[in-house]
């Protein structure tokens, strides 16, 4: 049986409504390294997630556990500080409460990013990267699950997705501040260790390009509930078997830090566009 979130969550989604009166326009998931962006655009008010009773609290670095509302050239938006992850040991159903509560203040465009690991041997660290299509398939059972309203069976809501529209807005934004964006399949594993040399092997042989931790599962249930949905990933580091050193989360803070300038350019032009 699916699980009715609203009701799951609805002190949560009370709290956060009772906050701020606000219908963002855009919602901003900042991946690992990337939160950083909300100290760059106008923030209206702040909301720690700790102190909001039942929400997730990440135990990852860089995931800073903040709710901003904010503005940026006239545009409202709705800013989450970091996000929780499966590995983490959480429910599936908590790790994607941003899009529930996003979706729950009328937000009508999501945009996720995350900090990945490159496995086309042109994804380089520091590379950003358009996601055009996602692979949810070791979290797929978990995600059916979560499906609130399923819209009469017209539409596949696995496959129906990113919005056309998002992408191509994505891809003028990247040309108008000529900033380089790739383009290729997002890989979701479960974690919470990076992936072996076999398990990288497998996903290029099935046109992976790069492979995180989440992102995936935010999309799905984004798509169901009819949000225009969208994700980029900074490339951080090379993935398992690619690279010649031992993975750690500081190199992929430390590639994304690096990589800031561009990737604030580049979403603010993306605002500015909504």
């Amino acid at each position: 049986m699916p699980v009715n979130l609203r009701i799951k969550y609805k002190d949560i989604i009370n709290r956060v409504q009772a906050e701020f009166s606000f219908t963002p326009e855009l919602t901003l998931i900042l991946g690992s390294g990337l939160g950083g962006f909300a100290r760059t655009v106008n923030t209206i008010k702040t909301i720690k997630t700790r102190v909001i009773e039942g929400y997730p609290v990440s135990t990852v670095a860089g995931h800073e556990g903040e709710i901003h509302f904010a503005e940026y050239k006239g545009k409202k938006l709705l800013l989450f500080q970091g996000r929780v992850h499966f590995y983490e040991g959480f429910h599936i159903a908590q790790c994607i409460l941003p899009v529930l509560l996003s979706h729950s203040l009328g937000c009508k465009n999501l945009l996720l990013t995350n900090a990945a690991g490159g496995v086309h041997p042109n994804l380089l660290p520091g590379a950003l990267m358009l996601n055009t299509s996602f692979n949810p398939m070791n979290i797929k059972k978990e995600i059916s699950g979560l499906i609130e309203i399923l819209p009469q069976g017209e539409r596949d809501i696995f496959s129906d997705f990113p919005s056309d529209g998002f992408q191509n807005l994505i891809r003028e934004s990247a040309i108008d501040e000529q900033i380089q964006l790739f383009e290729g399949q997002y890989w979701h594993t479960k974690g919470p260790g990076y992936e072996t040399p076999a398990e990288i092997k497998m996903i290029r042989a099935f046109g992976g390009d790069a492979v995180g931790m989440s992102t995936a599962h935010e999309a799905v249930y984004a798509n169901s509930l009819g949000i225009r949905t969208s994700a980029i990933s900074c490339i951080t580091n090379l993935a398992t078997g690619i690279s010649q050193k031992k993975l750690s989360h500081k190199e992929v803070t430390d590639t994304a830090d690096q990589a800031s300038p561009a990737f604030e350019r580049l979403i603010k032009r993306i605002i500015e566009m909504i």
